[in-house]
């Protein structure tokens, strides 16, 4: 069974038994000892990951997800249709708040902004702290995923050191940092139900698994392509089970997404007109972004729009390559990766956050020496770089500092057209990295690797 990377004994020793441990070999005295140092130790990174995270939550937050998600917050929790956007300068004393787009998710992370925003603006009108406690479920979930993350890797047989070291790496990675603490974002969500979901799956827990799924894919979309992952899984094993968990999925997908239109009764007119909203633009870290600084505009011209659709076919070939099944716990998390990537490199958007979805799997992955280390590398540290081109930086300082980054992003437009021109050269080694794991994650699995 395993025990976290910090465990603290259930005996509260009293007197007589700190007296009885004078007889003890030294031996055991000092393995009692050197373990009492470890558990002191991990427990004072956990406290220092955390207490980084709420600072970055607490001062930093991206200019655009951070407005839309405070004034959806707003919306949900006076009864308003979120997905139709309202001038709340005057509420939150802010300029900013004018002109700003609604909320582009499903309904359950609306709902949880209109929960936070009761609870905590409603009650404090703090704007920092209103900002934080957005943040909250997300630094929660980073934390969560590195348990997850350790626990996976020592109930496949890794040794311990290696899954202590994963739970460092996720406790302490810079993206979790400034993709999820510091500008907001909810990937880390979706990565946590992603991966429970994978696990219950394999565990035979087919319920939980899909009501896991269908919550990652309703907080952000980008999940769904584990949906076909997993029934194939179930397909060679017994058809009634996948039929059945294709059948929960759809079912918890109307109740997350459909039924609380009609609940609240919100008006779905807004996402009805735009259902293909993220498949008509370009940018982010998609091999397309070369589209803005040609047409200077992130809309697709013309007949060119056909792209937004490439995803279609490119997870149709990657679904039909998965024909042959898929093959225990491992192979499962590399046919997810492999499809999710897909997706990914398919899309014209990707915006860098989305990253997190992958992150453990390739981590766990390449702990498990199914993939080449320098994988790891490059899926975050890639999406790093390209991140300080794009203009997110400095729009992390509207909750604390918003005269400062207004001054910031008046710079001279020739910095735009060279940042543009970076992003389009950095999508360049993103798809290089991206297409060699996708390969990785279809080939059989490497001899010298099994257990």
């Amino acid at each position: 069974m395993l025990k976290s990377p910090f465990f603290f004994p259930s005996i509260i020793a009293d007197s007589r038994l700190s007296d009885s441990m004078s007889y003890l070999p030294r031996s055991i005295k000092n393995h009692r000892s050197t373990h009492e140092a470890k558990t002191t130790h991990d427990l004072g990174l956990l406290l220092l990951s955390i207490s980084f995270q709420l600072f970055l939550g607490l001062f930093f937050g991206h200019l655009y997800d951070m407005r839309i998600f405070m004034a959806t917050g707003y919306l949900v929790a006076t009864g308003q249709n979120p997905y139709i956007a309202l001038d709340l300068s005057t509420l939150f004393n802010n300029p900013a708040f004018q002109g700003i787009t609604s909320i582009g998710y499903p309904p359950p992370w609306a709902l949880l902004l209109g929960f936070i925003y009761r609870v905590v603006y409603a009650t404090t009108h703090n704007f920092l702290l209103y900002n934080l406690a957005i943040k909250v479920p997300i630094i929660a979930a980073n934390i969560c995923l590195a348990y997850l993350v350790a626990r996976i890797l020592n109930k496949i047989g890794i040794e311990s050191a290696s899954s202590h070291k994963a739970w460092i790496f996720i406790l302490f990675n810079p993206i979790l940092f400034y993709f999820a603490s510091a500008w907001g974002q909810i990937d880390s969500l979706v990565a946590l139900f992603s991966l429970l979901a994978l696990t219950f799956l394999n565990d035979g827990k087919l319920i939980g698994s899909a009501i896991l799924l269908s919550l990652a894919i309703s907080f952000k979309p980008i999940a769904f392509p584990i949906l076909p992952v997993a029934l194939i899984f179930l397909w060679v094993r017994s058809h009634r089970q996948a039929i059945s968990y294709f059948g929960m999925s759809l079912l918890c997908l109307f109740l997350f997404c459909v039924a609380p239109f009609y609940i609240f009764g919100w008006d779905p007119s807004p996402i009805l007109l735009n259902w293909n909203a993220h498949f008509i633009i370009v940018g982010g870290m998609s091999i397309l972004t070369f589209f803005e600084l040609l047409f200077d505009s992130y809309k697709l011209p013309d007949w060119w729009w056909l792209l937004g659709m490439l995803w279609i076919p490119a997870l149709g070939i990657g679904i039909y390559l998965l024909k042959s099944g898929i093959h225990g716990y491992i192979d499962l998390l590399k046919k997810s990766l492999g499809l999710i990537l897909i997706f990914f490199l398919t899309r014209t958007w990707l915006s860098e956050p989305n990253i997190i979805l992958i992150l453990p799997l390739v981590l766990i992955l390449c702990s498990a020496g199914e993939l080449d280390p320098r994988i790891l590398t490059a899926i975050w540290v890639v999406p790093l770089i390209f991140t300080l081109f794009n203009g997110s930086l400095p729009q992390l300082l509207f909750p604390s500092l918003p005269i400062l980054m207004n001054k910031i992003l008046m710079l001279p437009s020739g910095y735009r057209t060279l940042g543009l021109i970076a992003r389009s050269i950095m999508a360049i080694p993103w798809q290089i990295v991206g297409w060699k794991t996708v390969v990785a994650c279809y080939k059989g699995r490497d001899q010298s690797s099994k257990k």
